[in-house]
This record gives C-alpha cells, structure tokens and sequence, in this order.
C-alpha cells in the first residue's frame, strides 16, 4: 500500500511538472521565405534560364530573312556564290552551334560551380549572355557571319551552364520544405524564355528583315534586368560551410535566406547539421570519381535518362512541325503562326504550375502519369497524321494531340528532369552529376536536330513512334528505380539507390 501512494505521488509530481517542462521547450523557429531568397531565386532565372530559352526559339521565325542575310554576305565579303547545299549546311550550323555550346558549357559546369562557387558560376554566365548580346547586335552592321555564329555559341556555352548549375543553387539556398517550390524554377524560365522568344521574333514585331538582329539580342534585356540587383544574392550556405569552410559566411548567408536571428537556435541546429554533413563528406566529386563509384551509377542512370530522355520525348519536334499541322488542319499561314504560339503560351502556363504541383504532389506519380499519357498522345498524333487525309477531322484530332501532350508533358517531363539530380545526390557528386546530366541533355538536342528532318522524309509521320516508345521506356524506368525524393534529405535518398539496379525503391 505504502508503494502504491508513493507510486501515485510521483504521477502526480509528473503531471504538474509536464506544463512547465512544455513551457521551457520551444520549438524551433521555421525558416521563412524571405524578400532576399525569393529575389534571387526569381532574378537568377530571368537573367540566366530565360535568355537560354529565349536564344533556343528566336531563330526559328526569321530563319528566311537571316538564311538570306548570310547568302549575300558570304558572296559580298568572302566572293562565294553558296548552292543550295552549302547554304542549309551553314544555316545548320547556325542552329547546331548553340546545342554544342551547351554541351561544352555543361562540361564546365561542375568544375566553374566548385571552384567559383554557385555566384561566381552566375557570373560568368551573365559575362557570357553579354558578349553574345554584343555579336547579335553588331554582326548584321558588320555584315559577319562569323560573328553570328560566335554569338551562337557563346549563348550556347552560357545556357549549358545555366542548366548545370542554376538548380543546383537554387536547392542549396533553401531549406527542405521549400525546395520544391522553387526547384522548377530553371525549367520555368527555359519555358518562358521559348514563347518570349516567339512573340518578339514575330514578323510583325523584329522578326522582319530589318530587324531580326534585334530579336536575336533582345534577351539582354531581361537579362539586365535580372543581373541589376547581383550584390544582393547570396552565395550558397552549404558551398560557402562545406566546401570553402567559411563557417561564418555561411551563418550570415543562412540569417539572409531563412530569416533568422544571430542567437536563434533554429540557426544554430541548421549549423549543426551542415558540421555534421562536412565531417563526412569528401571534396567534390569528379567525373571519373562519379562513373567509378558503383553506388552512384543508378540515380546517375536516372539523371541522364531523364534529361536525355526529355530531348527524345518529341517536344522540340512537335513545336517544329505543329505550324505545318495547323495549316493542314485549314489555318491560313498567319493564323498557323499564332496557333503555335498558343501552344507555346499553353506550355508555359503548365509550367508555372510547377511550383504548386512539386511542393504537394509526389515526384513518382507526377513523372508516371506525365510518361504514360505523352507515350498515348504521341502515338495518336503519329497515327491520325499518317492517315490524315482519311477523315477530315484528323487534322483536329492533330491539333487536340498537340495540346494534350504538351500539357502533360509539363506535368513530369518537363520541370522534374531539370532537379532530380539535386534531391538524388548529396553535396559531394552532385555538380559532376548534373553536369554530366546536362551534356547527355544537350547531345540528345543536337540528335534530334540533325536526325528529325531526315527522318521524318524518310518516314513522314510514323516519326513520332519513337517518340513514344521513349517515353514508354522513361516510364517503366520510373515505376521500378525512382525512390520517392519529395520532402527527403539527399542523404535519406542516397541509400534507397545504392544497390544500383537491386535496389528497392521507395513507394511513397
């Protein structure tokens, strides 16, 4: 008996210190999205993945008047009469130049984001857009098509890098909750920067043949207007503590980005975990590093895949062929060129979903519904224009196909490629990744370039069959490797694919 009152006296004891030991506990304070973290994630992406984009669809409008352009200027200053042939083989490379750009620039990315950090690579990137601006702007005075071509490249070099590196810094500025918000920021701004590039290079705009200088070299523009306010973005906290071991840097770019106070605990716990992560991570990761490390080799497999993947998913050929589908489909050639810009402006307002849809939808149901309905709209589209003068609404059932398959294109293939590689692999092999990412990338662009339009002579519209049958191959890919990355750390992910290809994924 005596136990027993003893028993219930410390219950009791308990539950009346319980209210105060909750009152002395407080939680820690949630990181905030502040004024400095939204304005560098919102201006890096319109100074460096809008131009990218911009510079991938400005060329496509005033292709007759530059084609024309650069006939008479190899004829007036070097004295060549350019046939046919030589004249599609230079413009070929006038396209071609950009897409070996990006892949030289995504080779750089790692090594340019770790030595000079993910500011400095921002950087550079301005310093490249800038130099291009100036050869758009001057090569139609000058009459050089050597420097139209430097301009090219340059464009290219800066956007490779810009895919290399800008996701990789926007998910490094924030804290876990808010990555998914703004890691669909790189893709979002290549989408933009495609129907920018259309409405300016309409010919009623600069597309003209006085003025299509003008539109290659209107991206500096928002370039400017996104490069104005550089002082005010921070350096990366985790590239500043982990790699640079500039522990107070990275403290102060923390209080900047999250909101919090000198004393705060919630800063101090943010400190704590970045100690912790440096005291087992190496230095970063190169690229025969990566390739050799067997526990890297799936979510790399997944990476390439998915950005190569994106390129061999038919989206660039649709937005190539869709004008001559919509004047098959009985529009006039004017009315053609807006409708594709409707599709373009339909594309982009997908993709401003992206934020919404990544914070509160998980990846892997994203990308199987985005892979599954792609494949069945690409399929339908490659039958109903193969047989398109067998009924006359095929040319509508064309047109439909267009706009279903971009908009769920947008859902998956579109954003989710540009930032897995972030939430794959942890700070150590994550720049060599998604450099490597973004060369397959680039390479994949410059197949489909160089392949579509033979291609599609040979087959005519069965063409797009392998687009599907991609698209098939990126889905079962996904249903059995993809772990579930949303709301987890790297670190957390890293073991669910470190088996390689026995590994289990998470269901998620």
């Amino acid at each position: 008996m005596a136990e027993h009152k003893e028993d219930k006296a410390a219950m009791a004891k308990t539950n009346q210190d319980t209210p105060l030991m909750a009152k002395q506990a407080k939680p820690l304070a949630q990181p905030q999205w502040t004024w400095r973290l939204k304005l560098t994630g919102f201006g890096t992406t319109l100074a460096t993945a809008l131009p990218g984009g911009y510079c991938v669809g400005v060329v496509n409008s005033p292709a007759v008047h530059m084609r024309a352009w650069c006939l008479a200027c190899m004829k007036s200053q070097h004295g060549l009469d350019l046939s046919a042939g030589a004249l599609e083989l230079l413009w070929s490379s006038v396209v071609s130049i950009y897409l070996v750009g990006g892949a030289l620039g995504s080779l750089m990315g790692a090594s340019i984001a770790n030595k000079c950090g993910r500011r400095g690579a921002f950087y550079i990137n301005g310093l490249l857009l800038a130099l291009g601006v100036v050869c758009f702007s001057s090569c139609r005075a000058l009459e050089s098509v050597p420097l139209l071509l430097l301009g090219r490249l340059l464009t290219g070099l800066a956007t490779g890098l810009t895919i290399a590196f800008l996701t990789l810094y926007h998910t490094e500025l924030t804290a876990l909750p808010q990555r998914s918000s703004i890691a669909p920021l790189c893709g979002m701004g290549l989408t933009a920067g495609v129907v920018v590039a259309q409405i300016f290079s309409l010919q009623s705009i600069f597309g003209g043949e006085q003025h299509w200088h003008i539109a290659l070299s209107f991206y500096g523009v928002f370039m400017l207007l996104g490069f104005a306010p550089f002082r005010l973005y921070p350096e990366s906290p985790k590239w500043l503590f982990i790699v640079k071991a500039r522990k107070l840097q990275a403290a102060q770019s923390l209080q900047l980005l999250r909101g919090y106070a000198a004393d705060s605990e919630a800063l101090n716990a943010e400190l704590q975990a970045l100690e912790q992560e440096a005291s087992v991570k190496s230095k970063p990761s190169s690229f025969m590093q990566l390739l050799r490390n067997p526990k890297l080799h799936l979510p790399l497999i997944l990476v390439c895949a998915y950005l190569g993947g994106q390129q061999l998913s038919g989206i660039n050929a649709i937005f190539y062929y869709s004008v001559s589908i919509f004047r098959q489909a009985g529009l006039s050639a004017q009315a053609a060129e807006w409708a594709n810009l409707g599709a373009g402006s339909v594309n982009l307002a997908v993709s401003l979903l992206g934020p919404m849809l990544m914070a509160r939808v998980n990846r892997r149901p994203l990308m199987l519904v985005s892979c599954g309905f792609c494949a069945l709209f690409l399929f339908l589209f490659a039958m109903l224009l193969h047989f398109i003068d067998s009924c006359s609404w095929f040319a509508l059932g064309c047109i439909a196909c267009i706009f279903l398959y971009i908009f769920f294109f947008q859902l998956g293939l579109g954003p989710l490629p540009f930032f897995i590689g972030a939430e794959l692999f942890e700070l150590s092999p994550r720049p060599a990744a998604m450099s490597l990412g973004s060369v397959v990338y680039w390479l994949c662009n410059l197949l489909i370039g160089m392949a579509f339009p033979a291609l599609q002579q040979a087959w005519g519209a069965l063409v797009f069959l392998p687009f599907s049958i991609n698209c098939v191959l990126l889905f079962l890919l996904t249903q059995r490797y993809l772990p579930e990355t949303r709301g987890c750390e790297p670190a957390d992910v890293a073991p669910l694919v470190a088996a390689g290809f026995k590994s289990k994924r998470s269901r998620q």
